[in-house]
């Protein structure tokens, strides 16, 4: 009897292909953006937000574009995580040199030990480079510069971007995933997924010498492959959601799980994401064709289940959300 429920198992897993070991479920919250541009230093754009929760309230930093595409950082809080009130200036403005006429770009923040760590992208219009910003109540930050600098990584020879910060030490040390881009040997620049480690949340050093997600030619993250809002730690491993853009530059986001032992070693990844562009407002804007979840926050957690709602933005213009059933299943 083993072996004939074996033999079926072998059968279905090659007709109809093995169960992931994670399922994520999305439904839209709204079919409307939740947040849209308006005038001054939003009136371009206003996306891209991350989220946290802040004792009853949800934040979201978001990156919003004056009508000169500069970026700044604004502040947003809500009482049922769905309707926003925007404070009026930007908590993050381009200040340092790496950000001169850019502006500051595409926010992560996690709180770790009482203190919010915010990373960013600093865009001087040459180079975007991966930045720290620290803060202890979310609207007053402090600078901790470049963390990873444009040009110089074990593999990427070109810009930085995108850190998502896993919130518990492993093994001794601090991990966060990001965007590198590099020239492939076709000639072809190409937008990588990497992992870096730190001792003190301020020092980072590539973990690796090769990206830690390989490309998938004709998959729906064969162009890019950026990670999301940070991971989240589960039983089954350190689960990320991110962000993939095929050969046409249409975003939509999958998911990776991680060695919870090994944060460099991939368990499984999506064969196909769970939520990509289908509204009017996610397909034109700015940028067509694009959802990016950058923001997620836990409103349930058990053993194998998360229960989250996530904020995106829609064609580099919107911001719109959405509610994910995420499920973890042993292999």
């Amino acid at each position: 009897m083993t072996r004939i429920l074996l033999f079926i198992a072998v059968v279905a897993g090659l007709l109809f292909g093995a169960a992931e070991p994670v399922d994520v479920q999305a439904r839209r919250l709204s079919q409307e953006p939740i947040l849209s541009p308006r005038p001054g230093w939003a009136e371009f754009g206003l996306f891209n937000p991350t989220a946290i929760k802040a004792g009853a309230k949800t934040i979201l930093l978001f990156r919003a574009q004056d009508k000169k595409q500069t970026s700044r950082i604004g502040y947003a809080e809500s009482s049922d995580g769905l309707h926003f009130t925007v404070r009026p200036e930007p908590v993050l403005s381009p200040e340092a040199p790496y950000e001169a006429n850019g502006g500051v770009e595409d926010p992560r923040v996690v709180e770790i030990e009482g203190t919010y760590y915010l990373t960013y992208t600093g865009y001087d219009t040459h180079s975007a480079q991966l930045c720290l910003a620290v803060s202890n109540d979310l609207i007053h930050w402090q600078r901790k510069g470049v963390i990873l600098p444009a040009y110089r990584g074990t593999w990427n020879t070109q810009w930085t971007k995108s850190g998502a910060i896993v919130t518990e030490r492993i093994n001794g040390k601090w991990w966060m995933y990001y965007l590198g881009t590099r020239t492939d040997p076709d000639g072809k620049a190409r937008d990588y997924m990497g992992v870096a480690s730190s001792p003190d949340l301020s020092h980072w050093t590539d973990a690796t010498q090769s990206p830690v997600l390989g490309r998938r030619p004709g998959s729906f993250d064969s162009r890019v492959m950026e990670p999301g809002p940070p991971p989240f730690l589960t039983d089954r491993g350190i689960l990320l959601l991110y962000n993939g853009a095929d050969d046409h530059l249409v975003y939509s986001t999958g998911w990776v799980l991680f060695d919870r032992k090994d944060p460099t070693r991939v368990i499984a990844r999506a064969r196909q994401p769970f939520l990509k562009p289908a509204l009017p407002w996610e397909l034109k804007g700015n940028v067509p064709n694009v959802i990016f979840l950058e923001g997620a926050v836990v409103l349930r957690s058990d053993r194998d289940r998360l229960l989250l709602t996530g904020y995106y933005g829609a064609a580099d213009k919107y911001i719109g959300t959405v509610n994910l059933e995420v499920a973890t299943r042993s292999q």
